[in-house]
């Protein structure tokens, strides 16, 4: 790509941006030289544009000498730099190894010299190479954290009581992507993007990028088309396994099955990571001992599942299951059909709702059902109440609070140790910030069209109260995603998926006769359909056990397809 612009003046070169948690670091000369092995070295003039936001990546750059400057709205009136880099950085972010395209421009200030590898030969070194394939991926996660929090990306131009405005912001959050909202109500940028564009008020929400790309009010599949996330064809032929879910569970499936030579695809209705990736900080999974966040957690799967060569697509929900000629197809909602020889259903649940009156009218407009960054930049300094007794209540009430004045943890039980571990209790106990209602409900919001207010009412006594919250957070337990299946796959009384011997004792007798063996320990009533995490029924509901089910569900269908194979040896 060349120059564009004239070269810059190198006295108006800005501070080098200073490496904030370790997302800016500098090679070493050790570093620089085993990486010239893979790269070739190249001159570049001031001026000169390395990539443009909007565009997909093609090359890794580490810079040689001179100087890069990272521009925001490139090339239009609200242009201007957010990084400064000298030799010995390297450029990019995330959106570089998940096949994103830039959410930034990077032009040359000072001439100087670039060392350029293919983006397929930096995936290969992050898989093969541990010390410099970490350090560049630490920086790479960090990086799209800073530029979440930098509101940069895409814009959502919308109205707060929109509910397609609400499923487009809840789709590129839980998706991890660099956005910012412009409030149509409360925003002095809104009208003059909108005169801007032409648009009228009735005809938004609609999303900008590059001043040169518009959607008006677009499906979630047409948002993850534009910045990558699109969903390709899926394969005619039939696949070894399809995982219908990509949360830690249905992720560490991918990434086991395919490391181990499957032919894998993985789908997810809206994001990879689930409910986890929902989570601030995970601080009792092993190996993390200061913590991760659900958000790495996930993108660090996903960057290993594509290394071993795992398809994963979203924005694609499951809407139907069935046998054909001895595979499995499985519709989706968009009218796309896949096919595998083997299934797992790692589709998790989703948090349920309060039965409070006219919760609904609030939901994304001072009710959440997540606690990320996104929320808590949208109601920090505001008082604010969450709703739950378990792990992942005490987890957002601790993030929270670190952008809240005030936090009200309401609990329908004496005490919070009942269903929530000792760490979390021990830190919620201490924190000045923190006030833990016991043995309350929420009974009423307040407010027209934001959260304005709760009554709660205390159960021993029947006493109502009002509290000054202007958000309100729900972590009040889940209900599966099962509703897509067919009858023929048993579930308990509560929608869960059976599986192992409680499958077999519902299944129709003539299922199981001939296959010379019983229904496998993961298995569902459907031979060859397995279930792990969050939505089989009695499953643990943590993070590593749903991880430890989904690569346990890998090796019973390596099992399941040796099975057939044995069984066409025999025929």
């Amino acid at each position: 790509m060349g120059p564009e612009h004239s070269a810059p003046d190198a006295e108006a070169l800005p501070f080098e941006t200073p490496d904030i948690n370790g997302a800016f670091p500098r090679l070493t000369p050790e570093q620089i030289d085993f990486l010239d092995e893979h790269g070739e070295r190249r001159a570049v003039a001031g001026g000169e544009l390395l990539f443009r936001e909007g565009e997909p990546f093609e090359e890794f750059l580490v810079i040689l000498s001179g100087s890069v400057t990272i521009l925001e709205a490139y090339g239009t009136p609200d242009e201007h730099i957010i990084r400064a880099h000298g030799p010995g950085r390297f450029l990019g972010e995330l959106g570089l190894l998940q096949g994103q395209p830039a959410f930034y421009t990077a032009q040359v200030h000072q001439a100087g010299e670039v060392l350029a590898m293919p983006v397929d030969g930096l995936r290969r070194l992050v898989a093969q190479e541990p010390v410099i394939g970490d350090l560049i991926l630490r920086a790479y996660l960090a990086r799209r954290s800073l530029l979440v929090g930098q509101r940069a990306g895409f814009r959502i131009l919308g109205s707060r009581y929109s509910p397609d405005t609400r499923r487009l912001r809840e789709f590129a959050a839980r998706n991890r992507l660099p956005h910012r909202w412009i409030d149509l109500e409360t925003d002095q940028e809104a009208e003059e993007l909108l005169r801007r564009f032409g648009i009228a008020p009735e005809d938004t929400p609609i999303v900008i990028w590059r001043e040169e790309q518009l959607l008006r009010n677009p499906s979630d599949a047409e948002l993850a088309r534009l910045i990558g996330l699109g969903a390709p064809a899926f394969h005619e032929s039939v696949g070894d396994l399809l995982i219908i879910g990509s949360g830690p569970a249905g992720l560490a499936s991918a990434v086991y099955a395919a490391s181990e030579g499957l032919n894998t695809t993985a789908v997810d209705a809206i994001a990879t990571g689930g409910q986890a990736g929902t989570s601030s900080r995970i601080e009792n999974y092993l190996g993390f001992p200061s913590g991760i966040s659900g958000a790495e957690l996930a993108d660090r799967a996903v960057v290993q599942a594509h290394k071993f060569g795992a398809r994963i697509v979203v924005p694609t929900e499951g809407a139907g299951l069935e046998p054909v000629d001895g595979h499995y197809r499985v519709a989706f909602a968009d009218g796309s059909e896949a096919a595998g020889r083997s299934v797992v259903l790692a589709t998790g649940a989703r948090y349920r709702r309060l039965p409070v009156p006219g919760i609904e009218r609030l939901e994304g407009a001072g009710v959440y059902y997540a606690a990320t960054l996104y929320e808590a930049m949208e109601c920090r300094m505001d008082p604010l109440a969450v709703v739950g007794g378990g792990n992942s209540a005490g987890q957002a009430v601790l993030f929270l609070a670190g952008y809240s004045p005030r936090v009200f943890l309401v609990i329908r039980g004496e005490a919070l140790g009942a269903n929530m571990s000792r760490y979390l209790v021990d830190q919620i106990e201490r924190h000045p910030r923190v006030n833990v209602l016991t043995n309350a409900e929420v009974r009423d919001v307040l407010g027209k069209d934001t959260l304005e207010a709760l009554v709660v009412e205390d159960s021993r006594t029947g006493e109502r109260r009002e509290l000054d919250a202007r958000a309100l957070f729900i972590f009040i337990g889940a209900q599966p995603c099962t509703a897509w299946l067919p009858a023929s796959l048993a579930l308990d009384s509560r929608g869960f998926i059976l599986t192992g011997r409680e499958a077999e004792a519902c299944a129709v007798a003539e299922r199981w006769e001939g296959r010379g063996r019983g229904c496998l320990p993961l298995e569902t009533s459907l031979p060859g359909v397995f279930a792990s995490g969050d939505v089989r029924s009695g499953s643990v509901k943590r993070v590593a056990s749903a991880v430890g089910e989904g690569a346990m569900a890998v090796q019973l269908v390596h099992r399941y397809l040796g099975s057939l194979r044995g069984a066409a040896g025999t025929n």
